[in-house]
């Protein structure tokens, strides 16, 4: 990278030295200088510049570099001070893609009053948790956590760095991505070290209808956002230790041009969310009619079970959009997953497939849901789920 400073166009504001996390920067009369020795190119000082006067050149990356960067690390989301079920999905296959590696498992949790979840962490796989506690950071902002992320990444070098594909972490994963003049593979479905020590980030492309699979052989880090309920959480080992870090960020007001004012939980009545249910009934075309759906819905009311729909149904309204399951909606992972009516193609398959159990009812033999399916009945959904019912509620009434 090459840093250019134009003095002449400073006017001398003394933004830029307080958005430095390395003091780097200092007054020099009235404009200021630099030392490039603390220098780590995070752009936090050409951002903030009202006047253009700093430029950082990012040229391009020399592919002997690569060396220097070591480690896997893992962006451990939390919500409302709770640990999010990502993050232990992600340390948990970040674990096995760092010792494929043999490099450290590092999870970087960012928020306020979060310090109790570092023994989480390191029993769910993690060597070390850095932990960036403060105020400034109790809600989620781009700005605050991108500045953060930024300055441990830029002086540290980790070689994979993984978020969960939330709001969040499609807000954030880009933008850091951006700042460090690297890519970005959104959604991942899957993840390996391939034999050159390269990480293979698969992900559904061209609507779903192939299935990709990305490299990054000559940028660092190798940034990606996988999906929710794509990998399961490993037991953890409560046997385990590892290193706690606790990071001073030291962030500016002026820095972060946004700030949470209120915050509205989506619920939709009667619905049970389809990304939190341990069973999941969902309908796809065969279905027919939106008043068809009592069946499905009898059946989770059986089974205290979220109800779900593929993505035709829920473009006709007969189902909410939390409750889409697929590609374009929800990545679930429940433990039994019912399959009514659902031909199965690709772009549904991406976002139910790692369900324990899949059940599928199909009046077609060749219907593509059955290749992924444990169980499946052919025939009439309307003739076959009644008489399930009827047998679920003997067994329930016999208890």
């Amino acid at each position: 990278m090459k840093f250019n400073y134009d003095r002449d166009l400073c006017n001398g504001c003394m933004l830029c030295p307080k958005v430095c996390n390395f003091d780097a920067i200092e007054k020099d009369g009235d404009k200021v200088k630099f030392d490039m020795n603390k220098c780590v190119y995070c752009g936090s000082c050409e951002e903030i510049c009202p006047v253009d006067a700093i430029h950082i050149e990012r040229r391009a990356f020399d592919k002997s570099q690569v060396k220097e960067y070591h480690d896997v690390w893992v962006f451990c989301e939390t919500n409302e001070g709770r640990l999010r079920s990502v993050a232990l999905e992600l340390v948990t296959e970040g674990r096995v893609l760092a010792d494929a590696l043999g490099e450290n498992l590092i999870a970087v949790i960012i928020g306020h009053e979060i310090e109790n979840h570092t023994d989480t962490l390191i029993h769910q796989g993690a060597d070390k948790v850095i932990v960036v506690d403060d105020k400034m950071f109790t809600d989620y902002t781009t700005d605050a956590y991108t500045i953060a992320m930024t300055s441990l990444i830029a002086p540290r070098k980790p070689s994979v760095v993984l978020f969960g594909a939330t709001g969040n972490g499609r807000d954030l994963a880009p933008r850091i991505a951006a700042r460090m003049g690297v890519g970005c593979t959104a959604d991942c479905t899957g993840l390996e070290i391939d034999d050159e020590r390269q990480l293979v980030q698969t992900r559904p492309a061209f609507g779903g209808n192939i299935i990709a699979e990305i490299i990054t052989p000559a940028r660092r880090p190798q940034i990606a956002t996988v999906r929710p309920n794509v990998f399961k959480p490993s037991e953890p080992d409560t046997s385990r230790t590892g290193e706690v870090e606790k990071a001073d960020i030291q962030i500016s007001p002026v820095q972060v041009r946004t700030r949470v004012l209120e915050k509205v939980s989506e619920v939709v009545e009667g619905m049970k969310s389809v990304e939190e249910a341990d069973v999941i009934v969902c309908s796809g075309r065969g279905i027919k009619d939106p008043e068809n759906l009592s069946l499905p819905k009898e059946l989770a009311d059986l089974l205290d079970a979220a109800v779900g729909g593929s993505r035709p149904i829920v473009d006709l309204g007969w189902l909410p959009p939390t409750q889409q399951v697929g590609q374009s909606g929800r990545t679930v992972c429940p433990k039994l997953y019912f399959a009514l009516g659902i031909s199965g193609q690709i772009q549904h398959l991406a976002g139910m497939s790692s369900s324990d159990l899949i059940v599928a009812i199909n009046k077609d033999p060749e219907a593509p849901i059955f290749g992924s399916s444990d169980f499946g009945i052919v025939g009439d959904i309307f003739t076959i789920l009644p008489e399930l019912i009827s047998e679920i509620k003997k067994v329930f009434d016999a208890r």
